[in-house]
């Protein structure tokens, strides 16, 4: 079992039920799945960027991303529907953990002036975005290979009914959170 799994049924879920006042253990918020999408814009001239983009982020998920299609063409864009514009990956159960647990540890400490990930990035219904500028703060990713920095949007999707369970559930696990 993932480390960030047992301190969740260890620690956090105990101390959130006793935070918010919860009667039952189900009522605890918690992770559902972890998004992680790439837009590739350059994808549509050169589709070796999408390749090589899709291959890093299978590096950093463990897991095969799917690519992502246009729904629409957009002529200011030059974007034609159904044109290879990104890609990205759901994560679920142990690689949900294991990717949470290296993002907190391992990447988020390696961005420069990093000071903490913003605690206003809550879509209102328990939902968390983060936005990285590139993928080479993940330790998979080798330096020394890297075409092109790219970036990536992570959507981390809890169960909790509000964006205040949400934060406290991902501040118990480790997210570093800026001082308001």
């Amino acid at each position: 079992m993932s480390i960030l799994k047992e301190k969740y049924k260890a620690e956090v879920r105990p101390a959130l039920m006793e935070h918010f006042s919860y009667r039952n253990i189900l009522e605890v918020p918690r992770l559902e799945k972890v998004v992680i999408n790439m837009g590739i814009g350059e994808g549509k001239e050169n589709p070796k960027f999408l390749e090589v983009a899709a291959k890093e982020l299978a590096l950093i998920a463990g897991q095969k991303p799917v690519i992502t299609k246009a729904k629409k063409s957009v002529a200011s864009f030059k974007l034609r529907e159904g044109m290879s514009i990104g890609c990205k990956v759901t994560l679920r159960g142990e690689r949900m953990y294991d990717f949470v647990s290296k993002l907190i540890n391992v990447a988020l400490p390696r961005v420069r002036d990093f000071r903490g990930v913003s605690p206003k990035a809550f879509d209102g219904r328990g939902n968390y975005t983060l936005g990285l500028k590139e993928q080479i703060i993940f330790p998979e990713i080798n330096y020394d290979l890297v075409e092109r920095i790219q970036g990536m949007d992570i959507t981390i999707v809890t169960n909790a009914k509000t964006d205040e369970e949400a934060k406290e559930l991902l501040r118990k696990m480790g997210m570093p959170f800026k001082a308001a």
